[in-house]
């Protein structure tokens, strides 16, 4: 019994070594309406999209998404998206909020509305949509203990998925600004060998870096040229921008 302790000992020192992610496939598509150069003192804020059933995007990916927008030396200013919806009471409730970018002229035809948005300083509205979800997995590790030793055996492995798209749209001209897609996959796995040594695929985490980059390329007006823009010597329209990478490694 006691030869295998220095084993076991060498083992659990190892497992936060090996504790690393798992494969992961990430693609980043865009999709642009018209120009977008944010000024400085121009503000975007980050909302679920209303849906039927409730918000159609959760609260920490929002946030994250926020965060990671605002930093940097090429951040953009974001408001609270709570303190937003505070203030616009009820015009962005998820039962009375514009279903189309047109409709926000009308919105803010009303008493009061256009200068409850100009105080303040939003020009963006970003609607996010989409969620993580587990889409696969199989195996099965099975752990004991007994007197002087312990140990896990076996493997276990799942597939998670991020699917988000963030749709822009512009208050000051009422229109659809454009928008921005982003799909992770990744496969994480357990081995149970003494110790469960866990290779973890962070899609979400991935994912939320990806579209805060893309939107931060987005409102600084950098990308495609959006149709009618282009010079008279461009014949065809741009195209969509897309960007795939795949990576193997914590996001």
């Amino acid at each position: 019994m006691n030869a295998h302790k220095p084993w076991i000992s060498g083992a659990a020192l190892l497992a936060p070594l090996v504790i690393t992610s798992g494969c992961m496939q990430a693609r980043v598509e865009e999709s642009r309406e018209m120009h977008t150069q944010i000024a400085k003192d121009e503000v975007v804020v980050i909302l679920a999209k209303p849906q039927i059933e409730g918000a159609g995007s959760e609260d920490a990916f929002m946030d994250c998404v926020s965060n990671q927008l605002g930093e940097g030396r090429e951040g953009i200013k974001v408001h609270g998206n709570d303190a937003f919806v505070d203030k616009m009471f009820p015009w962005f409730e998820p039962g009375t909020a514009p279903a189309k970018p047109e409709a926000v002229a009308t919105l803010l035809a009303r008493p009061g509305v256009s200068e409850q948005v100009a105080s303040t300083g939003v020009r963006y509205v970003v609607w996010l949509d989409g969620a993580t979800i587990k889409t696969d997995g199989g195996g099965s590790i099975a752990c004991g203990a007994a007197p002087g030793a312990a140990g896990c055996l076996g493997f276990g492995w799942w597939e998670k998925e991020s699917d988000y798209e963030a749709t822009v749209w512009d208050l000051k001209q009422g229109k659809a600004a454009g928008s921005v897609e982003t799909n992770v996959t990744g496969t994480s796995a357990i081995v149970g060998a003494v110790v469960p040594l866990p290779f973890i695929a962070r899609v979400q985490s991935a994912a939320c870096n990806r579209l805060a980059d893309q939107l931060r390329v987005f409102f600084n007006g950098s990308g495609e040229t959006p149709p009618g823009d282009a010079a008279p010597e461009a014949a065809a329209p741009a195209t969509p921008a897309t960007t795939n990478s795949t990576a193997d490694g914590a996001q």
